[in-house]
This record gives C-alpha cells, sequence and structure tokens, in this order.
C-alpha cells in the first residue's frame, strides 16, 4: 500500500483558527481545552501547525473543535460550510 496524503479540506486550517479565536482562548489555553482526557493532548506548537496547515489534526482533535465550539463536526470538514456567526 502507498503512503499517499490524504485529501485536506482545503479551509480546516482557517475553521480551527476561527474557533479559538471565537473562544477567546490562546492556543496555549487551547492546547489545554483539548488535551482534557485520559490521553495527553497537542503542545500549543501543534495547535499553531494545525491553524497554518502543516499538521492535520486527527479525527478525535476535529471532533473536539467541534464540540467546543458547539457545533457539528460536518461544519469543519466541508468546505462547502460555514462557521455559523457565533459560537458557545
Amino acid at each position: 500500500m502507498g503512503r499517499s496524503r490524504r485529501d485536506q479540506p482545503i479551509k480546516l486550517a482557517r475553521k480551527l483558527r476561527e474557533i479559538r479565536v471565537g473562544l477567546g482562548f490562546t492556543q496555549e489555553q487551547m492546547a489545554a481545552q483539548l488535551g482534557r482526557s485520559k490521553r495527553s493532548g497537542p503542545r500549543p506548537g501543534h495547535v499553531s501547525e494545525y491553524e497554518h496547515g502543516k499538521r492535520q489534526p486527527s479525527v478525535i482533535l476535529i471532533l473536539k473543535y467541534a464540540r467546543l465550539g458547539g457545533i457539528p463536526m460536518e461544519v469543519l470538514v466541508d468546505d462547502a460550510l460555514d462557521l455559523p456567526g457565533r459560537l458557545r
């Protein structure tokens, strides 16, 4: 099997940043919020890389972003859908 990179939503990085900023979190605070589980979460540097499209978050992290923002996960991964004007 090949190791080609999987398709990635074009607008995902921008949407992740908009969620963080809309919630009023710094990258450090967002990393802490995303890490609230039994497993350790991302570091603040990872949050920056997600927001700049340099690193692709796992499906679990995308779900956590969606839950923090109070939006369906589909909104994050579907480039045809925009974030709502207001987040949680």
